[in-house]
């Protein structure tokens, strides 16, 4: 009897020795994350930072070079169609030295004594216009009394006009000496700090209603044709100017839904696409990456209201909606894995892990539209390393 008792303590004890080396050699299950496959809405979007800008600008130029006057304006201040904003007056003449002056000076006194002259030769070509005057009165009672021939006549006659020519080619002389005296006598008389009167100014004036945008010249000088002086617009008409990755645009169409956040309002802003460019330019990245950018023109269609504080050049973060729909069935994507050219996950049934192929639709960052292979409520791993295979035990990891 106690043999007996003896050998069932031993076999009980070998059993128990057996059942924990096959416990503690069997395969433990893997502990994962899981997520379920669930109907929701999903959006598709793009992110990219863009600045407002004034829809109309205009730029003040000056039509012709001159002296611009000192600009009051400051920017923000409100213009109207018409209002002056600045006044160009004539180019300065320029100073003259002391021998300059000097010379200019005895060209006065040559000019006043080449006048005297001129005016002389007057008086002594009319005497001489006279004397042929008389001279033909004289030839012209003679050959009306036979004692005169017709060739005398016309000699006096010839001489005559000749002296006239004489006498109205002395007055020009005068005139042009008068002139060129005055021009000396200006050139004396004004120096470059006399101001040009009212009647010599051009007035710039405000092509369009608005504010003052940007003021680049604000001292009064010289300006060359063509010199921009203000910038004018109207604030109140902004626009959203957003450079997208040339890949990213041709997703995005005019009519494109955009959400503008973070530019520091308390509520985010409802716009939609105007326009994309059809040209691309090159922009170097933070990380000296060239890539190739699109310029997407916004439209804020938000009320008024809610943007009042938003100016010219300010950030804003536009989100473009480029899909969306409110009942699809979606998992995250981290539980994707690429395999023969296609999509597959892990599905746990029964505590295994099991491979399927499925057919996936439009992604989001995180989320990701399963078109087939899987239904709703099922489990699927996220984040499945080499560890998982099909049949292998798993346990929801908890968190």
């Amino acid at each position: 009897m106690k043999q007996w008792r003896k050998w069932l303590g031993v076999a009980v004890l070998v059993l128990a020795v057996l059942v924990a080396l096959i416990y503690g050699f069997r395969p433990q299950p893997v502990a994962v994350d899981t997520a379920l496959a669930q109907h929701a809405s999903l959006q598709v979007t793009l992110r990219e930072e863009g600045r407002t800008r004034v829809r109309d600008r205009y730029v003040v130029a000056t039509p012709i070079a001159g002296y611009v006057r000192r600009i009051a304006l400051e920017v923000g201040d409100v213009v109207s169609v018409g209002q002056a904003l600045a006044a160009l007056e004539p180019l300065r003449t320029p100073t003259m030295d002391a021998r300059s002056r000097a010379e200019t000076e005895a060209r006065v006194a040559a000019a006043a004594a080449a006048l005297r002259a001129a005016r002389e030769h007057v008086r002594a070509a009319t005497a001489s216009a006279e004397l042929a005057t008389a001279e033909v009165e004289r030839v012209r009672r003679l050959r009306t009394r036979q004692l005169a021939s017709a060739d005398e006549l016309d000699r006096a006659v010839a001489a005559a006009r000749r002296t006239q020519a004489d006498l109205q080619s002395a007055q020009f002389s005068v005139q042009v000496a008068m002139h060129e005296r005055s021009a000396l006598q200006a050139a004396l008389k004004i120096s470059a700090g006399t101001p040009a009167s009212a009647a010599e100014q051009v007035t710039i004036t405000a092509p369009a209603e608005g504010r003052v945008l940007k003021v680049q010249r604000k001292s009064e000088g010289v300006v060359a044709a063509g010199a921009p002086l203000l910038e004018v617009g109207d604030p109140r008409r902004l626009e959203v100017e957003v450079d997208v990755l040339s890949v990213d645009a041709v997703r995005i169409t005019p009519g494109t839904r955009v959400r503008l956040e973070r530019w520091g309002g308390k509520q985010d802003l409802d716009a939609v696409v105007r326009h994309v460019e059809p040209v691309g330019f090159t922009k170097i990245s933070a990380l000296g990456v060239e890539e190739q950018r699109v310029w997407v023109i916004v439209d804020i269609t938000a009320p008024r209201d809610a943007w009042l504080g938003l100016g010219d050049a300010y950030r804003v973060e536009a989100r473009f909606i480029l899909w969306e729909s409110d009942d699809v069935l979606q998992i995250p994507t981290s539980a994707l894995f690429r395999i023969d050219g296609g999509w597959a996950v892990f599905v746990v049934e029964g505590g295994k892990a099991h491979r399927r192929e499925v057919e996936v639709g439009q992604r989001s960052g995180l989320r990701g539209q399963i078109v087939a292979g899987l239904a709703a409520g099922e489990t699927v791993i996220v984040h499945p390393d080499d560890k998982i295979e099909t049949g292998a035990r798993v346990e929801t990891r908890t968190r």
